[in-house]
C-alpha cells in the first residue's frame, strides 16, 4: 500500500487541528440583548394597540325636558261665620297684647259679674272678649253650654266685651254675637239665641 507524503500528512493534521480545535466563543454585547429585548416590547405594545377596536361614539341621549312638579294645594278650612257687633281689634294680632291672650282670673280693675245664658234648643260654644283696659286686662275665653245651660263670671273686671256663639248642632247650626260695655259690679246677663247674644242688664 502506498504510504502518503510526509507533506499530506502534515496538511491533513493542520486541518484536522483546525476542525476539531476549540473555537472561539463569540462574543454577546449586553446593550445589544437591551435593544433586542426593548424592540420586542414596543412590537408588542404596537400590536395590541392595534388589535384594540376604534371607539365607536355614543349615539346622542334625549335632553330632559323639565316637567313642572304637581303643587300642593292646601284644603281650604272651613270659617266660622261670626259676625260681631264690633268686631275687636286684637283679631289681627298687630301688636295688640290681647290676641292671643287668656282671659285671666287675677285682672287688674274694678271687679264685676258676666252671667251668658244659653236660650236655644241645641248646645252652644261661647266666646267672650274683653277688649284691652286703661290697666292692661284683655284677653279671650270659651265656654260650652248646653241646652238652656248657663256661665256665671265673678272673675272679670269694668270693660267692654264682645260674645260670640255658635252650633253645630245638625238640627240648627247657627252663629250669633253681640256684647257691651259693663261700668258696674251688678251681675250682667247676656243671653244667646240663634240670632244675637242680646244684653239684658243687670
Amino acid at each position: 500500500m502506498k504510504r502518503p507524503s510526509t507533506f499530506t500528512v502534515i496538511i491533513a493534521i493542520t486541518m484536522i487541528i483546525s476542525a476539531c480545535g476549540a473555537q472561539a466563543t463569540p462574543t454577546v454585547n449586553p446593550v445589544d440583548i437591551q435593544n433586542t429585548a426593548m424592540a420586542a416590547a414596543l412590537t408588542m405594545l404596537a400590536e395590541t394597540q392595534a388589535a384594540i377596536p376604534t371607539a365607536t361614539p355614543v349615539p346622542p341621549t334625549e335632553a330632559p325636558t323639565q316637567t313642572a312638579l304637581p303643587t300642593i294645594t292646601p284644603l281650604s278650612l272651613p270659617t266660622l261665620q261670626v259676625s260681631p257687633t264690633t268686631a275687636p281689634a286684637s283679631n289681627s294680632g298687630n301688636g295688640d297684647p290681647c290676641a292671643n291672650r287668656q282671659l285671666g282670673v287675677d285682672m287688674q280693675g274694678k271687679p264685676t259679674k258676666i252671667r251668658i245664658l244659653n236660650t236655644t234648643k241645641s248646645p252652644v260654644t261661647v266666646s267672650i272678649y274683653l277688649n284691652e283696659t286703661e290697666l292692661g286686662a284683655c284677653g279671650y275665653r270659651s265656654y260650652k253650654l248646653a241646652k238652656g245651660g248657663d256661665v256665671v263670671m265673678t272673675d272679670v273686671v269694668y270693660g267692654c266685651y264682645s260674645i260670640w256663639a255658635w252650633s253645630d248642632d245638625p238640627k240648627g247650626k247657627f252663629n250669633s254675637s253681640g256684647g257691651g260695655c259693663i261700668n258696674n259690679p251688678d251681675k250682667w246677663t247676656f243671653e244667646v239665641n240663634t240670632a244675637t247674644v242680646k244684653f239684658v242688664g243687670p
